[in-house]
């Protein structure tokens, strides 16, 4: 492998395979409830970058242990790691956050908890509850950076600069959680130096984990309406292995890798395609680091 995955990095951690259960707790959003913005993030729809599975099971509990025995069946893992994904979770009242997240992490082969947030919704106590659970569990503090570019981050609606990231950033890295930082390839108005701005940025924080997504357009979307309006064309699939791949080169050999693509719902994806076709997407950047003799870290400056 010429990165390092998040596959390799867990069964080095645990001795075997461990699986994430994405979950929907019914979190908001500051940047749709008027505290930070309205309507969100121009991509973002109304599972909020989620898997909405909140439909099917309303209840915490039993969405976790429903995703766990499906997984189960379908990869034969036996240890899990619950994933708050959808909107931010750690928007609420730290009572509230406490009760939710311990109605999974103690449930049987749970290993640990990833939590995806805002950079701007970390408060101390929120921290501090994360923090508690170091000693006997994994856990993972996701945050949303997509961009280093205060321009871009204006155009998406992201509703919060780089700086209001980096002092997110910071104040999490005070606490010993693992954390791991999501970026986009294929943003509006971003050129190849723009990808690799955000790259070289990346590197320099040393983050424990990166998840880099492809630009997709979903229905309902602020997003969607410009592509329908010809104000927005999405990114080819070898652009996006060929950045991908220098990203990898700029980034710490050490920085786990959690994702290279996106994931739509083929019942939501209005554009572009390709991005349905994740295990080619893969396999492209797989060859392409071939091609080239390179691997993660070849380029990353000390």
């Amino acid at each position: 492998m010429r990165y390092y995955s998040f596959s390799q990095f867990l069964k080095e951690k645990f001795g075997e395979r461990v699986q994430k259960v994405t979950l929907d707790a019914g979190f908001g959003c500051p940047n749709r409830d008027g505290t930070k913005g309205w309507g969100g993030c121009i991509y973002c729809d109304r599972f909020g970058s989620g898997s909405g599975t909140r439909e099917k099971h309303p209840d915490i509990k039993s969405q976790a242990l429903a995703g766990m025995e499906s997984i189960k069946k379908r990869y034969q893992a036996h240890k899990f790691m619950p994933y708050f994904q959808s909107f931010s979770n750690t928007y609420a009242p730290v009572n509230q956050l406490r009760s939710l997240y311990e109605e999974v992490i103690h449930l049987p082969n749970v290993v640990g908890i990833a939590v995806g947030t805002r950079p701007d919704c970390l408060t101390k106590e929120a921290l501090d509850v994360l923090a508690g659970y170091v000693p006997q569990k994994m856990v993972w503090l996701e945050l949303g950076l997509q961009s280093v570019h205060d321009e871009t981050l204006r155009l998406i609606n992201r509703g919060h600069t780089y700086q209001e990231f980096l002092e997110g950033y910071h104040l999490a890295r005070k606490y010993h959680l693992l954390i791991c930082l999501h970026v986009i390839i294929g943003l509006p108005e971003e050129n190849r130096e723009h990808v690799l701005d955000t790259a070289r940025e990346v590197g320099r924080l040393k983050p424990d984990g990166i998840k880099i997504h492809s630009l997709y357009i979903n229905r309902d979307t602020v997003l969607g309406k410009m592509y329908c309006e010809k104000k927005f064309t999405p990114m080819k699939q070898k652009e996006f292995v060929d950045l991908t791949c220098d990203f990898l080169e700029l980034l710490p050999p050490t920085v786990v890798i959690q994702r290279l693509t996106g994931d739509p719902n083929p019942k939501e994806l209005v554009a572009p395609e390709w991005t349905l076709r994740k295990s080619e997407t893969l396999q492209l950047i797989h060859r392409e680091l071939e091609r080239r003799d390179s691997r993660q870290g070849k380029k990353y400056a000390i």
